[in-house]
């Protein structure tokens, strides 16, 4: 039955059944707000418990909410209504996350039981954990005197009065069989008893001698430390150079927070930067912190959960979902490398963890930290107009110094036919490579080849499912689409002319620049890192240690060797492609470009030797170039913002899209017409579009997208909900909105 949606009651935490006989529950389903159920006698309920519902003919299991939701009708009769089955065991769901649920929901325009299914993700974690039983010593019994033989005498010097031990472990101790305890049993020596509950996350010390700060490095972490532990919602951005010891100083902070006796979350964009990010933890405090994103197993999930809800993970380090974690008492909230698209969640209910990271600090009164040495334009103009506090860090840390930039203009220096290095790169890796140094080379593109065409007739290998082409990974023999997953083996003659051997593979991905790199450097030892070749943490983690212990000599690889890592012996990078990210038209093409090429840049001379960065290009004279070479950033930043702000594009304007998807190409069609015709006006109000996605097919969904553009001061959600109310969308259509969108595809 659907809840009663009149006035909002205002009910206290704890409930009366007397007073209040039905309570609503919210259900981590697609639906538009939460239902109403009828409270047996029997039970005690608090808002935000969990508990077991009846829907239509199962159990489902929700949380007792206590806010209104969007269109509520008319209250269920009480005789109508059905009844809550079971509270379960867990900790119930705070107010802050509570809160959190409906404002993301809000913000979004996504179901509110579509939010709080993610934080639910743990089903498992909300029953009780099985009891694990033990043994422990007996007492005196009696005038019994069992006898004592070497064995038994073994276990009872393991043992002391009143400690519960497992009987693996107390038998692996004694150097005895479980037999031997099972008659020390039956004789009265021993007896058996629930083990505790096992603390599964030890507690850092937030005074563990830790690495020494500069003076620069010091005075960021004392003015962090001070808005932890004034133990108050703001935002602090916290900037620097690349190897300027962002991490080692926003520490300090989540230190403070141990010490307030609070927790802490840190999100990374990547689950591999995590390797050497535990490293770092370790070496501050002394034990690892909570691990939390999508590779982690099941029972380490259910536990983790289980150990945030009951406080007993002080620190969690993890992917955007974790911003959804039960924290009781959540003290700081730190996005690292927050200009990061990663931070994107794009399927499900569309959210920027980044944004909602600064939400969730706001609810729970605590302090946001966000971390960058090339932060995102929207974060710049907070922090300039003072919503955001800023420090800054200027130099590396420990003496080193930032690498030189300097451009190979390909157009004077070619690459030979049929390669993509050009010949002042080449060198620059030999005499790197021959002075017992390491080198880089960066292509921000994964695979042999990003297209395979017919040299007889021109035909492209495309997915059926997707409007993209099938990219070539030679080691596997396959061709594969990035954006569905299809894979098909290469044909060995062309699907449209039928001429033999006549694909051909065109452009470079990083398996064509090992290919080239094998052929230079034949004896160098070489990596690739792309998340084809590192598929989780512990991949990565090796890789890394590799590279450390000076095991590798040539390192290749995409984006994700752009983020945090500290290579000591690395002093040369090489950008084989800087005008990768130029092409198309995306608002954002020029910032994520320089971003990410200053990034990957950064990881070169991070110790003592100094640093060398080659950018291959046929634009050395587009600003992006100009402003890598310079290393004025700030200028950069400067100008964008300028031929952003007169057209009131973000963040001097709001962006909301509308992706309307169909399996039906002309229902997709007829829908967005029909969105097209209903579109919002007014002053400051603009509706582009629709128009074929980028991505006109995405696993096999026909696409059209609409993009309603807004001055800063309009709030598009109430726009949003008009202009969608006005539209019948059929069954077979679905109406996407991503509110703040940051890719265009």
């Amino acid at each position: 039955m659907r809840e009663g949606r009149g006035k909002h009651r205002g009910m206290k935490d704890t409930l009366s059944v007397a007073v209040e006989p039905r309570l609503k529950v919210l259900l981590p389903l697609p639906l538009a707000g939460a239902y109403d159920y009828r409270v047996p006698r029997t039970l005690s309920l608090k808002i935000g418990d969990f508990v077991v519902v009846p829907l239509n003919q199962r159990d489902i299991l929700g949380v007792v909410w206590d806010s209104p939701t969007e269109g509520e009708s008319k209250p269920v009769p009480d005789h109508r209504l059905r009844a809550i089955t079971a509270v379960l065991p867990a900790p119930p769901m705070t107010e802050s996350l509570r809160r959190f649920v409906d404002w993301v929901a809000a913000y979004t325009l996504s179901p509110p039981g579509a939010v709080l299914r993610m934080a639910m993700s743990v089903p498992a974690a909300l029953e009780a954990p099985t009891p694990q039983a033990g043994w422990v010593l007996a007492g005196p019994g009696g005038n019994r005197q069992p006898r004592i033989t070497p064995e038994r005498q073994r276990v009872l010097d393991a043992m002391r009065p009143g400690e519960v031990q497992a009987g693996g472990q107390l038998a692996a101790a004694a150097r005895v069989s479980l037999g031997v305890l099972r008659g020390m049993a039956d004789n009265g020596l021993i007896r058996p008893a629930l083990l505790p509950h096992p603390r599964r996350f030890a507690r850092p010390d937030p005074d563990h001698p830790g690495p020494v700060l500069g003076d620069a490095q010091a005075a960021a972490a004392a003015a962090l430390v001070e808005r932890v532990a004034a133990r108050a919602f703001g935002v602090t951005l916290l900037t620097g150079v690349t190897g300027s010891g962002k991490t080692e100083v926003y520490l300090d902070a989540v230190a403070e927070c141990l010490r307030q006796g609070r927790q802490a979350l840190v999100l990374l964009p990547e689950i591999a930067l995590s390797a050497q990010w535990l490293d770092r933890f370790r070496a501050r405090f002394g034990v690892a912190p909570a691990l939390w994103h999508s590779e982690i197993g099941s029972r380490t999930r259910r536990d983790t959960w289980r150990a945030v809800a009951q406080g007993e993970a002080p620190v969690v380090v993890g992917a955007r979902s974790a911003l959804f974690l039960p924290f009781p008492d959540l003290g700081l909230v730190v996005v690292d490398e927050e200009h990061e698209t990663a931070f994107k969640q794009e399927d499900g209910v569309v959210y920027h963890a980044r944004d909602m990271a600064v939400v969730r600090a706001r609810l729970a009164k605590a302090a946001c930290v966000l971390v960058s040495a090339t932060p995102s334009l929207e974060t710049l103009n907070n922090a300039e107009t003072g919503r955001y506090q800023a420090l800054h860090l200027p130099q590396r840390h420990g003496g080193a110094t930032l690498p030189a930039v300097e451009m190979v203009d390909l157009r004077q220096a070619p690459p030979e036919r049929g390669r993509f290095l050009s010949p002042p790169l080449i060198a620059a890796v030999s005499e790197t490579i021959g002075r017992g140094e390491q080198a880089m080379l960066f292509l921000n593109r994964r695979g042999y080849a990003p297209l395979t065409l017919c040299r007889h007739c021109g035909h492209r290998m495309r997915c059926p499912n997707c409007t993209a082409w099938l990219v070539e990974h030679r080691a596997q023999r396959r061709l594969q689409c990035h954006h569905c997953g299809h894979a098909e083996a290469p044909p060995a003659e062309c699907p449209e002319c039928g001429t033999a051997n006549s694909l051909t593979a065109v452009g470079p991905g990083v398996e064509r620049v090992l290919e080239e790199a094998i052929a230079l450097w034949p004896e160098a030892r070489r990596v690739v890192m792309a998340s084809d070749t590192l598929p989780g943490p512990a991949a990565a983690a090796a890789a890394a240690q590799a590279i450390q212990d000076r095991a590798v000599d040539l390192i290749i690889g995409t984006q994700i060797v752009a983020k945090g890592w500290h290579f000591p012996h690395l002093t040369l990078v090489g950008v084989v492609d800087a005008d990768l990210g130029l092409a198309g038209g995306d608002l954002r093409a020029a910032e994520r470009t320089v971003q990410l090429l200053h990034q990957v840049a950064g990881r070169a001379g991070r110790a003592e030797a100094p640093g060398r960065v080659l950018l291959q290009s046929f634009s050395p004279e587009h600003p992006v170039m100009r402003a890598l070479v310079s290393g004025d950033l700030d200028a950069f930043m400067r100008e964008e913002a300028a031929m952003r702000r007169p057209g009131h594009w973000p963040p001097f304007g709001r962006l909301a899209a509308l992706i309307v998807s169909s399996e039906d190409e002309r229902e997709a069609e007829r829908t967005a017409r029909d969105l097209g015709l209903a579109a919002p006006g007014g002053e400051g109000v603009q509706v582009l579009g629709p128009a074929p996605a980028p991505l006109a097919l995405l696993r096999g969904r026909h696409r059209r997208r609409l993009l309603l553009k807004t001055r800063r001061d309009i709030a598009v959600q109430p726009v949003l909900r008009e202009w969608l109310a006005r539209v019948e969308v059929p069954n077979s259509v679905r109406v996407q909105v991503d509110v703040d969108p940051v890719g265009f595809l």
